[in-house]
């Protein structure tokens, strides 16, 4: 295997005491994004070009697949790294198994794989509290 090439990921997965389609709506809808994750001009539209904007700068993504209440997959690049990030929700019980994985931090972009391992814990937090509130 060619170690130049070889990239990892980080995984973060949560069984989540609500329904898939009001994750997805947490997931896809730009008011919601913005009180979990960062400002933003998404919309749920396969090849749209969105902006994730943050205190600490910005991220470029676009949206490549998305199979409404199911699955979200857009590209997440920001200072070098190019990643991609996927949601899947998957209907548990009463509630959701929800799993993201950003997968493509490169072996040299250890303070971006650490960095994200950090902050999607924080985002999962937030995306809860935001979930619970209604």
């Amino acid at each position: 295997m060619n170690t130049a090439t070889e990239t990892r990921a980080v995984i973060v997965e949560r069984e989540i005491a609500h329904p898939p389609e009001k994750i997805w709506r947490a997931l896809t809808q730009p008011h919601l994004i913005a009180e979990w994750l960062m400002k933003n001009d998404f919309a749920a539209v396969k090849g749209h070009a969105f902006t994730l904007s943050g205190d600490w700068g910005s991220v470029d993504c676009r949206v490549l697949e998305l199979e409404p209440n199911k699955a979200l997959s857009y590209t997440w690049d920001a200072m070098g790294l190019e990643s991609v990030v996927t949601w899947t929700l998957t209907p548990k019980g009463a509630g959701t198994h929800l799993r993201m994985e950003q997968k493509g931090f490169r072996p040299d972009q250890q303070q971006a794989f650490q960095g994200a391992q950090y902050g999607w814990q924080k985002f999962f937090g937030n995306l809860e509290q935001v979930l619970g509130r209604d």
